[in-house]
């Protein structure tokens, strides 16, 4: 094994809970805070409580509003561009054999 590559053990780091439960195990950091811990987690009370620690829902619904906005912009360039080619095709420039066949089809109507 080559040395002076692997990180240092701390015995002894301190583990923090939110709802205020500490304990100590192992680990390559010396402090540790975390959310939800064995002493609140409803699989280990028992307790039927929703845990929502980082708001997953709410994110879930901010990134489906940014989505329906994105797909909504694209839409309107698609629509932009498309109606820039009609009016090109319109605009552009025509020879003068071009006009006159097409004032010819327009008396025959």
């Amino acid at each position: 094994m080559k040395k002076n590559i692997h990180p240092n053990w701390h015995n002894d780091c301190i583990v923090k809970c939110a709802c205020g439960n500490t304990f100590t195990t192992g680990s390559t950091l010396t402090k540790i805070q975390v959310d939800i811990c064995n002493k609140c987690h409803p699989f280990f009370t028992g307790e039927m409580r929703y845990v929502d620690t980082q708001g997953r829902v709410d994110k879930f619904m901010k990134k489906q509003k940014l989505a329906i906005k994105l797909k909504e912009e694209k839409a309107s360039k698609e629509k932009l561009k498309k109606e820039q080619k009609k009016t090109e095709k319109e605009n552009k420039i025509q020879s003068f054999k071009q006009i006159l066949s097409q004032t010819a089809q327009q008396i025959k109507k």
